[in-house]
């Protein structure tokens, strides 16, 4: 919702498995400490300490309810200055980055010796050259980037791995993705292949309209 409609209109609820950290302080969900509470004004998921506001919303017949910390500061009409700081390299929003993506999907990731994780990955469009880590779609702080440029690509499974599994490294950086088909594993080796080279698709695309 826009800024002008808050309180005004019910927002739409970004659902609970949609995310794994505090959509406003960007700490992680847990059973015991931190439960997930909704912003009755824009509908994220946040923290206890993050819902710990109330304001009257219109759209709820002007009763109080609970709302996050930004929403809170909007509908009585404060500014929060912290909000302009500008945004580090991994603050930026998943779904920001996902709408405006060269490719994005879930893929499982392997470090080291750790197990496989399931993780939401992203070229954004105006880094075509960085991968963006997330724990889910709508999280708002992604877990780790990695600069493309430079890495090798291995796209021959071990029989250890995933089946459509393929490996960047670089000297001693070895990062291990898997997808849940050939298909798109392939889209994604075309989009990385570019990459490592410091290519991006809009060069290719020209070079074939040329």
């Amino acid at each position: 919702l826009q800024n002008a409609e808050l309180g005004k209109r019910a927002p739409r609820w970004i659902r609970d498995n949609e995310v794994t950290m505090c959509m406003k302080c960007k700490e992680p969900f847990n059973a015991l400490t931190r439960r997930r509470h909704h912003c009755r004004a824009c509908g994220h998921v946040v923290c206890w300490k993050c819902s710990d506001y109330k304001a009257h919303l219109e759209y709820d017949g002007n009763k109080l309810n609970k709302v996050c910390k930004d929403c809170y500061h909007v509908i009585i009409g404060c500014t929060d200055s912290e909000e302009k700081k500008r945004k580090g390299i991994l603050e930026i929003e998943s779904a920001e980055v996902s709408g405006n993506s060269v490719i994005c999907s879930f893929l499982q990731y392997m470090e080291k010796s750790k197990p496989w994780q399931k993780a939401w990955c992203v070229i954004p469009k105006q880094e075509a050259l960085v991968l963006y880590m997330y724990g889910a779609p709508q999280d708002v702080k992604a877990l780790a980037t990695i600069p493309l440029l430079g890495y090798t690509v291995d796209d021959t499974p071990r029989s250890a791995d995933l089946p459509h599994s393929f490996k960047l490294t670089q000297s001693k950086s070895v990062h291990s993705f898997a997808a849940d088909n050939e298909e798109l594993k392939q889209k994604w080796l075309k989009i990385i292949h570019l990459a490592v080279k410091g290519e991006t698709p809009e060069c290719q695309n020209e070079l074939q309209v040329n």
